[in-house]
């Protein structure tokens, strides 16, 4: 098992010394979006429309774009959609030494985070609600990329959508994110040629290397290509925790008068060794204090390894000047095998119980869409008409070995337990069987009207969607027979508005929905007979509604949003009626929240991210009402988000960042007995940018939890996560 000792990874001075990063090409692309930020009206009938594919430019300061990819809507400026959305760039990507999606999303109030159901997934908890790293979209599509960590090497785009969104994207593959969704926009060459190589070190002495090459050629710069190859490898900042990263990605497109087209295609690998998982409740009766933050209560023997090799292509088609036809195709294949552990509380003193596993689990995705978008007038009033359709097929193939035996624990001084041997198993080992198959395929139409030279949009659409998704017991060879079967159809809607009085400030308000699959009733309960057994129920249907204002003052930008989502809460009220032994489907959870968000730079040379998330939260028709009023598991009271990039007078080429993150008290269970308290996190950068022999070169330095702070992140799903332990982190990049 790979364990590399720490005194054996070099360090290596002279390549910390052509540390370097962002370019003087991107500061100039960056100056030159932020002298277009206020887009006039466009008169359709004359003038072509922009590209669906092209993205939004960024505000001053090169680190928030002004918009993103809206599923079926394509691209669209945040001004004039009724949807709060944000979108974070490849340059702030670089200037933070963002490694995953995680990192990018640290910068976000309305985003909160928390590992895995034991593994080292990682899952965003967006308006209180989770969303699964399976459900995250690659330039639009679902089910085509990794499942629990995404490296941010190959990407150009980090885009967060805020509430429910079944209409825009279509249901997600596993049913999370109602309470938003993300979308990764890939890398493209650009017009300027590309040759980046940078290397990073931890203070724990992990090293890393990524190469980044994009180069465009033939007429008019029609091709493209963009080459990204990364590797990491070393401990991190937990005791006894190492990890080890390869991507190779390779972004090609071709951009003609009519016809666009582009391929992505990549192959990324993860292994981590004695990674820290969650901390499972159990009989404890209180919330213990965190350990220190680098103390690992998860035994050495512990891996996960995970395999994803996945692409897409995309193509686009100008029927006329008004009229787009797209359609694009994925896929992946994941091998992901791990040896896991689970650490469950005994008391309140720390003391634990630690148990292992083996699962292996393949998965196969494939997924499509196709559309239409075209832009009309009717007298006065102009349209943008969107049609769309897709689907999803999805396979998962598992197997598990549980070890029965619980051996003595306690996370302030963890003890090395054994190695499991395995005592209850399902399935082949070697080879899996299919233990389940999804389908989900979709058809949605929507317009835009657009009164008084567009100050008034209305956006209304429907989108009708279908899952069937079937469950098979676990046997070996592949064998197993059908456990369940659900097949349902449901029709969701979205009702739009934005009213521009003012060319610097839009007010908008939404109603949209959310889908999950329903719950399948149980067969038995209490060693009773379910009447209504293995009944199918409906999907799962959330309801958001949400107004605010947005402002739009050229270098920067505000957003005020007030939103309330309701979804039902299954997992809280699977009822079996005593009288009738009948199962009864009721209860729901209801979020409430304030958002506010600065970004951009409203002064030269400063440049903010900050936000504040106020959440109320509350369960309604509880089992027996028990729970009734109570606030619902893992959402903070509030989430605030200080963020600042400063470049320092007199110190050309020198800038500062700072980063706080503040998060209010939570509760771990639905009767609201155990709680979290309120957690702080400091996060501090620097880097120098100059030039030698006239090649660009930026070093960077940043520290994660300056002050290491020990902290529970997350109780979402009932379950512990721990904060991550400070750990400094020094890169550089060199343009040649």
């Amino acid at each position: 098992m790979f364990a590399p000792a720490r005194s054996n990874v070099p360090f290596r001075p002279t390549l910390l010394a052509l540390l370097c990063s962002l370019t003087v090409t991107a500061h100039a692309a960056t100056e030159g979006a932020g002298q277009e930020l206020v887009l006039d009206n466009v008169n359709i009938n004359a003038q072509a429309p922009t590209p669906s594919n092209a993205l939004p430019p960024v505000f001053a300061g090169g680190q928030v774009a002004r918009g993103g990819q809206l599923g079926v809507l394509g691209n669209q400026d945040m001004m004039d959609v009724p949807f709060s959305v944000a979108s974070y760039t490849e340059q702030l990507i670089q200037d933070q030494q963002a490694e995953t999606v995680g990192d990018v999303l640290l910068n976000d109030s309305s985003v909160r985070q928390a590992v895995g159901y034991a593994n080292q997934a990682q899952v965003f908890v967006i308006r209180g609600l989770p969303l699964n790293g399976d459900d995250i979209s690659y330039n639009g599509l679902y089910g085509v990329l990794p499942r629990q960590i995404i490296s941010t090497d190959a990407l150009e785009r980090v885009e967060v959508f805020k509430g429910p969104n079944a209409f825009i994207n279509g249901v997600t593959p596993t049913g999370s994110g109602i309470g938003g969704g993300v979308n990764l926009q890939p890398k493209r060459a650009g017009d300027v040629p590309l040759r980046r190589f940078t290397t990073d070190i931890n203070s724990e002495g992990r090293l890393g290397q990524h190469l980044d090459i994009g180069q465009r050629f033939g007429e008019d710069n029609r091709f493209g290509a963009r080459i990204n190859l990364a590797q990491r490898e070393g401990d991190t900042g937990i005791d006894h925790e190492n990890q080890r990263s390869k991507l190779f990605a390779i972004g090609l497109d071709y951009r003609g008068d009519a016809l666009r087209i582009s391929g992505d295609f990549a192959y990324q690998k993860q292994r981590v060794n004695g990674g820290r998982n969650s901390v499972f409740l159990g009989t404890a009766t209180k919330i213990p204090d965190a350990p220190s933050a680098d103390t690992n209560y998860a035994p050495k023997w512990g891996f996960t390894d995970i395999e994803d090799t996945f692409g897409m292509l995309r193509a686009e088609y100008d029927l006329n000047d008004n009229w787009t036809a797209y359609a694009a195709g994925g896929a992946k294949h994941t091998r992901e095998v791990g040896r896991y552990n689970s650490t469950t509380l005994t008391d309140n003193l720390g003391n634990a119980t630690t148990t292992g596993s083996f699962i292996p689990h393949d998965e196969d995705n494939t997924s499509a869409m196709a559309g239409l978008n075209g832009r009309f007038l009717t007298g006065p009033v102009s349209h943008k008409l969107n049609f769309g359709l897709a689907g999803i097929w999805t396979e998962q193939r598992s197997a598990y070995d549980f070890d029965l035996t619980k051996y003595a624990n306690n996370i302030y001084h963890p003890v090395e337990t054994p190695s499991p041997t395995g005592n209850f198993s399902g399935g082949d080992l070697s080879d899996p069987g299919i233990t389940g198959k999804t389908f989900v395929r979709s058809g949605a139409v929507s317009d835009t009207l657009g009164f008084f030279d567009d100050r008034l949009l209305v956006t209304v659409g429907l989108r009708r969607q279908q899952m069937v998704v079937q469950g098979y017991n676990y046997a070996s060879y592949g064998s197993g027979s059908r456990k369940s079967a659900y097949d349902e159809s449901i029709t969701t809607p979205v009702y739009g508005i934005v009213f521009k009085p003012w060319e610097h400030v839009s007010f908008y308000a939404n109603r949209i929905e959310g889908l999950a699959q329903g719950p399948t009733s149980p067969t038995s309960a209490g060693g009773r007979v379910v009447v209504n057994g293995n009944e199918a129920y409906a999907p799962a249907r959330s309801k958001q509604l949400e107004a605010g204002v947005k402002l739009d003052m050229g270098t920067y930008g505000a957003s005020l949003g007030v939103y309330r989502i309701e979804q039902p809460s299954d997992g809280y009220t699977q009822v079996i009626d005593a009288t009738t032994a009948q199962y009864v489907r009721e209860g729901k959870q209801i979020n409430k929240g304030v958002e506010m968000n600065v970004f951009g730079e409203p002064i030269e040379g400063l440049r903010l991210i900050s936000g504040l998330t106020l959440m109320d939260t509350e369960l309604k028709k509880t089992q027996n009402g028990a729970n009734d009023g109570n606030r619902a598991i893992g959402v903070p009271t509030f989430q605030f988000n200080a963020g600042v990039d400063w470049d320092v007078p007199g110190l050309q080429g020198v800038a500062l960042d700072a980063r706080m993150l503040r998060t209010g008290g939570q509760y771990a269970d639905a009767a609201n007995n155990l709680s979290l308290p309120t957690w702080n996190r400091f996060d501090a950068g620097a880097r120098y940018a100059f030039k030698v022999e006239q090649k660009d070169v930026t070093v960077r330095l940043g520290v994660d939890n300056l002050t290491n702070e020990k902290y529970w992140e997350s109780a979402l799903g009932g379950y512990l996560t721990q904060g991550e332990p400070r750990v400094a982190k020094l890169s550089g990049t060199i343009d040649f």
